[in-house]
């Protein structure tokens, strides 16, 4: 159990190795858009306010819970930064971009490698003979890192403008 258990965290951190090379970009991006997005302050402070709460996540609990509201804003500048055709064709905010896409993937992965890790934890502390064992010790069924949107948001069609 200890060792399901350390894998578990050591999964985490590379999501958070991966967290905090996102967590860095942003003020690099909010200075870059600052300028093109004067209308935008609103998506702006959501971002700032989303990385301000990541700042003071201490549990991975609490980090999955602040990186699902930082992804929700940086979805959101990255959504309305289409109808700015100028920043869109601004080279650091093309190269901000796709550093962040690779790091999306980056992070994707690791979540997948945290969610196998919790799975087996998880699966292992509720089996016998571990079962009997787990509670008194102290082990408890872990989280999952789940994306925060709803199912139904999911199964939306993305909305794609030529």
């Amino acid at each position: 159990m200890v060792t399901l258990r350390n894998k578990r965290n050591q999964s985490f951190s590379d999501i958070d190795v991966q967290l905090k090379q996102r967590f860095d970009l942003i003020p690099q991006l909010i200075e870059t858009v600052k300028g093109y997005m004067k209308h935008e302050s609103g998506t702006l402070e959501n971002i700032t306010k989303a990385r301000t709460s990541f700042l003071n996540a201490g549990t991975p609990d609490d980090k999955i819970g602040a990186d699902n509201m930082l992804s929700g804003a940086l979805k959101s500048i990255f959504a309305v930064a289409e109808n700015y055709p100028d920043l869109k064709a601004n080279q650091n905010f093309l190269h901000l971009q796709s550093e962040m896409s690779d790091i999306e993937n980056k992070l994707s992965a690791a979540r997948r490698f945290f969610n196998n890790a919790t799975t087996e934890f998880n699966t292992y502390i509720q089996m016998f003979p571990a079962k009997i064992i787990a509670g008194p010790f102290g082990f408890t069924a872990l989280t999952l890192f789940q994306a925060d949107e709803s199912r139904e948001e999911l199964k939306k069609t993305p909305e794609v403008k030529f």
